[in-house]
């Protein structure tokens, strides 16, 4: 899934009112007999499975004969300032394609009808972290469409240099086969190109250690990231830091697909595609990279496979439809069992466990399926999108990655800064 997801960062200066619609948005009678919807999604849909579409519109036409469907393909740099724009008027979309992280800050502000889960196949069974991304304050907004999610990845031919044959299958056997391949090659070369502020790979070390961001309690949040299991994982991730990344320690994750291709790291840990990208024909400087990398299930410290950050999609209904209940027929058509096939078909990964088990006994699919099994998700707060605003995580990193700080006092540092805002609306 080669796209960035943007953070929700809040709707300003829009108010609106959920409980003034009346709406559950699934099979509440409002809009049941629309004789038009409005589909909005991203260009992803119309470039690489567009045949799911027609066949979502179809199925839903079929139940309601005259019905239009109308589709409009944005790109996700500028999707959301064209949605908060029309949400200000009566010309909302009746669909709309968000990316996961996105939907926090329309849920806070109510930009978005409740749904009841029950209407939509195998909600029961939505993976946990694309699950949590349509949930806030214990309802439902949103329908999981696809995922994506992180695995270890790593140069075969370079470990095999250093006696390495196979994958490891603990965290202990990659550390060992990492010490090897990083006495081997110097430290001009990093064992693991892993960029300090790359706050998805971090926090994955920190909840696999029992950890988390922030969490909620009587109706509050407060962060945790100096808890001792919070700072367990941190450790772990600095460990990292000091024997295996030796590259620039202030960097972001945005060129690591640059830097693998170029052959200057034996292992990254990152989103599914990143491998691939290494490797294609513009970016590897290696030379027949594609045949040279190998996925494996990155294994954790606490003995069990890392939990991943699962980025993907989501699809809402805006408060302000006037079909939400032809929404949500169209939501279920675009999202059940025959559109997840499709989906994976292309690389992606389902929005559910069921759909999964498929996946994970193909050895093609096997990798990323298996991690996704294992994810966590960012605080459902309010004030979150002001915490990514700010790089509040960013910014610890990087201190610590350079020893600016140390762990303790960058963490506790952290805390500080995400607990004046995180309840914040």
């Amino acid at each position: 899934m080669k796209r960035k997801l943007i953070a929700a960062i809040g709707i300003a200066g829009m108010v609106f009112s959920v409980a003034a619609c009346g709406s559950d948005g699934g099979g509440s009678g409002k809009g049941a007999d629309a004789k038009e919807l409005t589909v909005w999604l991203t260009v992803d849909a119309q470039n690489n499975w567009p045949e799911l579409v027609k066949s979502a519109d179809d199925a839903v036409k079929a139940k309601h004969p005259g019905l239009t469907i109308k589709h409009e393909y944005y790109g996700w740099p500028d999707k959301n300032s064209k949605l908060d724009a029309v949400l200000a008027t009566d010309k909302a979309p009746d669909v709309v394609e968000m990316g996961n992280t996105e939907m926090l800050g329309y849920m806070v502000k109510g930009a978005f009808a409740p749904l009841d889960p029950a209407k939509f196949a195998n909600s029961s069974a939505w993976l946990d972290g694309l699950k949590q991304s349509v949930t806030y304050e214990g309802k439902t907004y949103g329908v999981p469409y696809y995922a994506g999610g992180r695995v270890a990845n790593w140069r075969k031919d370079v470990f095999a240099s250093a006696g390495v044959k196979s994958t490891p299958k603990t965290y202990q056997e990659l550390l060992s086969d990492l010490d090897k391949v990083q006495k081997a090659k110097g430290d001009e070369f990093s064992a693991w190109y892993q960029p300090s502020r790359d706050w998805y790979a971090a926090m994955s070390f920190v909840y696999d250690a029992g950890g988390a961001i922030a969490e909620e309690e009587g109706g509050q949040w407060k962060a945790t990231l100096s808890s001792p299991q919070s700072l367990k994982g941190l450790k772990a991730y600095k460990q990292v830091l000091d024997r295996y990344m030796h590259g620039d320690k202030t960097k972001d994750e945005s060129d690591r697909p640059i830097v693998y291709g170029q052959g200057k790291s034996g292992m990254i840990f990152a989103a599914a595609w990143e491998g691939a990208t290494a490797a294609d024909p513009k970016n590897d400087k290696v030379g027949g990279l594609a045949d040279k990398i190998e996925n494996f299930v990155m294994p954790g410290p606490s003995g069990k496979n890392m939990p991943v950050f699962l980025g993907g999609s989501d699809l809402a209904v805006p408060v302000k439809s006037t079909a939400q209940d032809l929404a949500a027929e169209w939501i279920n058509a675009f999202t059940g069992p025959s559109g997840q096939k499709v989906l994976a078909a292309k690389g992606n990964l389902p929005n559910n466990t069921t759909d999964l088990a498929a996946l994970k006994k193909d050895p093609k699919t096997a990798v990323p399926a298996i991690a996704a099994e294992s994810s966590w998700f960012v605080p459902t707060a309010p004030g979150w999108g002001q915490v990514e605003k700010a790089q509040v995580l960013q910014t610890m990193l990087q201190s610590i990655a350079t020893g600016k700080k140390s762990v303790e006092a960058a963490a506790k540092e952290a805390d500080a800064a995400i607990d004046k805002v995180i309840n914040t609306k």
